[in-house]
Formats: C-alpha cells, sequence, structure tokens
C-alpha cells in the first residue's frame, strides 16, 4: 500500500515550497479547502463528452456519479476534457484521430497531478483510444464503458442500428420500401443516448475491455439509459481510489493470457473485425507479442456464441437481459485464463463463480452455437501477403469459397458512381475491389469494405456479393467483406496492380486470397506502378503519413508503439 507521501501528486500538492504553494492557492480559488485534497489521490476523469456525440450524451452525468464514488472513497476527483471521436460525424474517419486521442489522454495523464484515472468513452475508437494512452502512461486506470442504447422500433419491428441501416438503404434501393417507409426507419432506429447496440466496434471493444480486465464485472452490456449504469460509474469512482493505494497499474493487469482472454471473447461475441487492429496496437504498447496469425487460431477453436445481430438475430439490450458478458464467459471457462487479475482485484474464478444464462437463445452454448466456425478467418496469398481478415459468421456460405473476375475501383467515388450506373457490367460472380482506402490512401482506413451491391443486382434481389479492399468496415455491417488487405494499394501493395478482368480466388477454410494473374505479369505491373502524392502537406495529416503503421501491425505510430520511458514533469 502506498503512503501519502508516495503519491505522484505529493510532487505538486504536498511539498512545502513556493511552486506547491501556487497551487494549492489556484485550488482554493476553484472554491476547494486544503482537506478536499490533502494527502488524498487525485482521479483524473477522462471525459469524452461532447454536444455532437450520441454515444457519449450521457457522459456529463456519469462523471458527476463517478466523482460522488471517488469522494466517497477518499478521493479529489478532477474531471479532463479529451477529444470527442463521433463515429457517425468525424470524417474523413475518427480512424484518422484515434492515435491522437490516445496521445491526448497520455499527455492529459503526464502533465497533470494526477495518480490515477477513469476513462469514460465508448463510441468506437474512444476505447483503444483511451486505453492505449493509459496504458502508456501506466497510471491506475479503470475503464467506464458508454453502454449500449435501447432498442430500435418501426412498426413493431425491432431495428438494430447499422445493421439494419444498410439493410433498408438496399430495399430503398430496390424499390421495396418508400421514401416516406424509410423517413420512420430514420426516426425509429436510434431511440437513446449510448453506443450502437449490435455488435459493431462499439460493443465489441466496450467487451474486449472488460475481458482484459479494465473494468468492473459485467459493466461493458448494461445499456446507457439503465440505472444500472449510473450505479456501476459511481462503484468505479470508489474502486480506482483503492487502486490508486494498491498500484493496480495497466502493467499488472495485462498479460499474454489477458490478451488471450480478450480474442476469445471476441470471437465468442462475433465480434468486429475492427476489433483487431485495436487489440494488436493496445499489446504493443503494453510491449506485448501479438499478431493476426493469434487470432486466427483463437478462431477456430471458439465459436460465436452471442446471437446478436448482424451475425445472430438480437440486440445489446437481450444480450445484458441474458446475463451480459458475464454469463458469456461462464460459457467459456474451458478456453479462458482463469486466474488472470482485474481491476476489481479478483480473478475470473471468483467473478465467474454463478454466472447464469437467462436466455439460451440470445447466449448459446458451446453445444449450439450461433455459428461454429469462429467469428473471424485471418487469409492469407499474393493479394494479401502481410494478411487479410473477414468475418465469415456474417457472410453468405457459398461465399467462403468463390473465384470470379474482378471489378476494381481506384478509390470511392470511383466505386459508389459505378455501382449506382445500370449499366455497370457486373453478375453476381463479379469481385468488387476498392483499391487506396488503407490507413495511408483513405487516408486513416475508413470504413468503406461494406461495398454497395450495384443497383442492378440490388433489384434482382441479390444481397452478398464477394468484396475486398484496405479498407475496415463498421461492426455493424455484414456480408462477404474481405477487409485490411495489407500492405494497402497506396504502399504498392499486390492489391494496387489488380485490374478489372483478373480472376481472384477466395478460400476461406484454407485461408488463401489469391490474385490469379502469372507472377511476370505482376511484375511488370509492379514495374509500372508510381506512388501517388501524399493527401497532406502539412499538419496532423503529414505527421499521420509520416508515422503510421499497415493494418496487420495495428495502425499505431511507430513513435508511440514502443516501451521507451518517458520522463516525469519538472516541478518548478
Amino acid at each position: 500500500m502506498k503512503t501519502p507521501e508516495e503519491l505522484r501528486s505529493h510532487r505538486w500538492l504536498g511539498v512545502h515550497d513556493l511552486r506547491a504553494f501556487g497551487h494549492r492557492s489556484r485550488l482554493k480559488q476553484m472554491g476547494y479547502d486544503r482537506a478536499d485534497f490533502a494527502g488524498k489521490p487525485v482521479i483524473a476523469i477522462v471525459n469524452t463528452w461532447s454536444d455532437i456525440n450520441q454515444c457519449h450524451a450521457h457522459l456529463r452525468m456519469r462523471a458527476e456519479e463517478v466523482k460522488r464514488g471517488v469522494w466517497q472513497a477518499g478521493g479529489f476527483p478532477i474531471e479532463l476534457p479529451a477529444m470527442s471521436l463521433s463515429e457517425p460525424f468525424v470524417k474523413p474517419t475518427t480512424m484518422l484521430y484515434r492515435n491522437f486521442l490516445a496521445m491526448e489522454v497520455e499527455e492529459l495523464l503526464r502533465s497533470h497531478p494526477v495518480d490515477g484515472a477513469i476513462l469514460l468513452g465508448g463510441c468506437d475508437k474512444t476505447t483503444p483510444g483511451l486505453l492505449m494512452g493509459a496504458i502508456s502512461m501506466g497510471l491506475p486506470a479503470l475503464f467506464v464503458p458508454a453502454g449500449p442504447m435501447l432498442r430500435g422500433n418501426w412498426r413493431g419491428q425491432v431495428l438494430g442500428s447499422g445493421s439494419d441501416s444498410w439493410k433498408y438503404w438496399d430495399e430503398l434501393r430496390a424499390g421495396n420500401i418508400t421514401e416516406e417507409d424509410w423517413d420512420e426507419i430514420e426516426s425509429g432506429i436510434a431511440r437513446s443516448y449510448g453506443t450502437c447496440m449490435t455488435m459493431g466496434t462499439a460493443a465489441s471493444m466496450m467487451a474486449v475491455a472488460e475481458a482484459l480486465g479494465f473494468t468492473l464485472p459485467n459493466a461493458s452490456s448494461i445499456p446507457a439509459a439503465d440505472a444500472n449504469h449510473s450505479r456501476m460509474a459511481t462503484a468505479s469512482g470508489r474502486r480506482i481510489v483503492d487502486m490508486v493505494w494498491q498500484d493496480v497499474t495497466p502493467e499488472t493487469i495485462l498479460s499474454p493470457e489477458a490478451l488471450h482472454n480478450a480474442m476469445v471473447v471476441h470471437n465468442a461475441m462475433g465480434g468486429s473485425t475492427n476489433v483487431i487492429v485495436h487489440l494488436i496496437a493496445l499489446a504493443r504498447r503494453a510491449g506485448l507479442p501479438l499478431d493476426l496469425e493469434a487470432f486466427d487460431a483463437v478462431s477456430r477453436e471458439v465459436p460465436v456464441l452471442a446471437n446478436v445481430r448482424p451475425s445472430g438475430a438480437y440486440l445489446m439490450e437481450d444480450f445484458w437481459y441474458a446475463g451480459g458478458l458475464r454469463a458469456l464467459m461462464g460459457n467459456l471457462r474451458e478456453h479462458l485464463h482463469m486466474d488472470s487479475r482485474t481491476v476489481a482485484d479478483r480473478t475470473w474464478n471468483e467473478i465467474l463463480k454463478g454466472a447464469e444464462v437467462y436466455n439460451a437463445d440470445v447466449i448459446r452454448g458451446p453445444d449450439n452455437p450461433v455459428f461454429a466456425g469462429g467469428a473471424t478467418a485471418v487469409l492469407y496469398g499474393n493479394l494479401a501477403p502481410d494478411g487479410a481478415v473477414m468475418k465469415p459468421a456474417a457472410a453468405r456460405s457459398d461465399l467462403l469459397r468463390h473465384r470470379g473476375p474482378a471489378i476494381v475501383f481506384p478509390n470511392y467515388d470511383a466505386m459508389a458512381k459505378a455501382v449506382e450506373d445500370e449499366g455497370l457490367e457486373v453478375t453476381s460472380d463479379h469481385v468488387l475491389v476498392l483499391q487506396n482506402a488503407g490507413p495511408q490512401g483513405g487516408p486513416g482506413m475508413p470504413e468503406w469494405g461494406m461495398l454497395p451491391i450495384p443497383r442492378k443486382l440490388v433489384r434482382q434481389g441479390l444481397r452478398d456479393m464477394l468484396r475486398i479492399s484496405d479498407a475496415r468496415m463498421s461492426g455493424t455491417s455484414y456480408g462477404a467483406c474481405i477487409l485490411h488487405v495489407a500492405p494497402e494499394a497506396w504502399v504498392g501493395g499486390t492489391l494496387a496492380l489488380a485490374k478489372t478482368g483478373d480472376e481472384i480466388a477466395v478460400d476461406v477454410e484454407a485461408r488463401t486470397l489469391d490474385l490469379c494473374v502469372e507472377e511476370d505479369e505482376l511484375a511488370r505491373r509492379r514495374e509500372a506502378w508510381r506512388p501517388p502524392e501524399p493527401h497532406y502537406r502539412r499538419g496532423w495529416g503529414a505527421i499521420f503519413q509520416d508515422h503510421i503503421g499497415q493494418a496487420n501491425e495495428g495502425c499505431d505510430f511507430d513513435i508511440l508503439a514502443t516501451r521507451a520511458p518517458v520522463p516525469e514533469p519538472e516541478i518548478h
């Protein structure tokens, strides 16, 4: 146990010198008495609330509830605002700014008199960004997930955010629903604050954060509007104070075993493919090895048990009523490292004792999986020498082994125009290929990977076909989409050499992805390829271009994915 003199904040507030006098007097300027902070752990509440982040609209309230818990436990809370990455509104993509948020969190914690941190977030990139920054800083940190929104509704039908947007957009394009129907769906699909209630990246990453050990037990799937969520926030505030005294840092939580548990949960949830990029980045921040092969190995062993859209039928609200993540993990004991430590100061052996499933159709058992083949597959071949990923559980089964001619689009605008052209020469056997949508090419690797089905095929009733890109796709998306092709086209990966008419062969069971072009022809194309002009000449975009890694490396910056020490700030 630490003593008050061993608190990091003591250097700012507890010593007898002129600078500490200035710090204390400024706290008094804000109405605090010395008894409010003297000898107490200072807890940063890193809040990603904003007026244009729908997922985090309640985090102002939750911050106050966290403060209540911190005060109750004898700590001193300070709220620090951080960049709010609203997935629908931030362009060109929130992924361009995930590392920005991680840097901001790390430097917020380093530069202030902080002993521990509560991390408030949940919208897709905020969970990894917050955790990456906290891991790099190394102070005790506890994640408070924003939680999913309530179920959507339209004329008595349950709607799931994202998944049903894509579904009904195609029905509108096909002429099967009216503009009036579409407007009603728009008003009914998102009914409360909170993240997507499908198994999108938000729900997937919040579950992964819990499986890693960074949340209180069963915190990740509480609906945002549920009173249980408020109580969880206050309990988290109490717990972080004890974590400071006990020096429970990210280093004591993160381990190869914790990463394995996170991959198990990701697969059993039918989680977003984006988790792969983020978890690799998190692991590297902790100095732990993790690669695509590890995900594929776990996927071959762990079936999809969460019957949640887009791989299943239900939504996250139903998942919570069925028992939440604790219930799901209770069905996964044989795959988990049960002795791994968590922020709750309990192992999974203790946390999962008595875990029970209340609806066995929502949270399946291993003998009745939603999909036996695993949530994700990692493919290799001459088209993806460093790997590509796919979610087989959300694809049409006959497309998991396919060979067909490519229709290649050099950028998103060209693709978006072509798929609406009734004259496009395309059949269901074609493979749609999008280039230049990766980390450098997008820029920022936008969620463009669920390429629209060409309008003429949609009108014929087609709802899935093979699509390949170096982009990501939303975890709420579905279909036979092969993503994260590495190296990306923008840097001269084989994807850049693909041409319309080339044959492409995919075999998910064999884990292969190949451009069926002779090597001497590929060599000629490679010789003729020229790198494109950079997107940015200045600012954050230029920094991003200079330091961003590829998808298989977690898309972190080379200057951040290191355990090199950073000195504590001088206080003078």
